[in-house]
């Protein structure tokens, strides 16, 4: 480890598991860089780490940043992430998600890196008949989302292959939540994320919340998910780092809590915590959405010790709750209300 701590490139740092990423890496003693194109990430996120504003796709930028920082490890968060938009456009997903990644791992080996960590997704497993989901079950997604990231996890797994280059995937569940002191969260625009739009609806800022599909073949007909709190899920990311930064084995592992809550349970959860009965309704299913994702999160837990610290759907969602009441108040601060 290098003295002061890693030397971690993050990308897509001021975004929101980005910026928790950086926090942790931060408190842990380690010394970030993030690379952001602000296109939906934010200047305030980055917090003291050192931000150089720069898009992926510039190649040249890029590689001089590599070359002259020397880093330990890359942390590789930037992408874009809803399903829904992925579907209707397809081909912007492959070029930023994909062809990003392979611009990034390549360059990464030729600079000498000696560790990339992976923002993956259980988006790649699709569909599976397993209830719990391991990392041995096939690739097979059914959206171009999932389509995007699993091709990176084959990019970077051959690109390590063929120069050394050691990794991490962390194929992420639903991460929902935010710091418990309200500092960073969930600030992305045009948002998808259930536990934020429940918030946002219990706020006020928008007329309820639908459900998007109740004939889905489970208990209450609705999708069951996954949901991680964005700390555990951050810390599970330097713990990574540092075992790749001691001499570990390249790894690929779920970030999970083992157990689902249906969208149902989710949305009444919301309005328990945060006492704001608001309209639900339901809808047609959307394009490309599974009926379950539930992680089996063994490996992770046995290859790095990793504990969940917040399995606690109401603890996600009061957080959450706390972080939109004050990004709120920022934001009319910021518009003069």
């Amino acid at each position: 480890m290098a003295t002061g701590g890693l030397r971690v490139l993050v990308t897509g740092g001021c975004g929101y598991i980005g910026s928790f990423i950086v926090r942790h890496l931060l408190d842990a003693g380690h010394r970030p860089t993030v690379v952001d194109n602000l296109y939906s990430g934010h200047r305030w996120a980055a917090q003291e780490a050192e931000l150089v504003v720069l898009d992926l796709a510039e190649r040249e930028r890029l590689a001089e940043l590599l070359a002259a920082h020397r880093f330990d490890a890359v942390v590789h968060c930037a992408a874009h992430i809803w399903v829904g938009e992925s579907v209707r456009q397809p081909a912007r997903y492959y070029a930023n998600n994909t062809g990003n990644a392979i611009g990034l791992f390549d360059l990464c080996a030729k600079a000498g890196v000696p560790a990339v960590v992976f923002s993956s997704t259980a988006a790649v497993y699709g569909e599976p008949a397993a209830g719990l989901l391991d990392e041995s079950l096939p690739t097979a997604p059914i959206n171009p989302y999932g389509a995007s990231k699993a091709m990176s996890e084959r990019v970077l797994t051959d690109i390590a292959a063929a120069t050394g280059l050691r990794y991490g995937i962390l194929r992420y569940f639903n991460v929902a939540g935010a710091d418990a002191e309200a500092r960073i969260g969930e600030a992305t625009p045009d948002n998808a994320h259930l536990i934020k739009l429940a918030c946002e609806a219990a706020l006020g800022l928008r007329p309820g919340m639908a459900i998007h599909g109740t004939d889905y073949p489970t208990p209450d007909g609705t999708c069951i998910r996954d949901y991680v709190h964005v700390d555990d899920l951050a810390r599970a990311h330097v713990m990574a780092l540092e075992h790749l930064a001691a001499g570990g084995a390249s790894l690929t592992a779920n970030c999970g809590y083992g157990h689902g809550f249906s969208v149902r349970e989710v949305l009444d959860t919301v309005r328990q915590v945060t006492g704001v009965p608001f309209p639900i309704t339901a809808g047609p299913r959307r394009p490309g959405d599974p009926a379950e994702l539930v992680a089996d999160s063994r490996r992770l837990r046995a290859l790095l010790g990793w504990s969940p610290r917040h399995d606690d759907l109401d603890y996600i969602a009061d957080t959450a709750w706390r972080w939109e009441q004050a990004l709120n108040r920022r934001q009319r601060v910021a518009v003069g209300f």
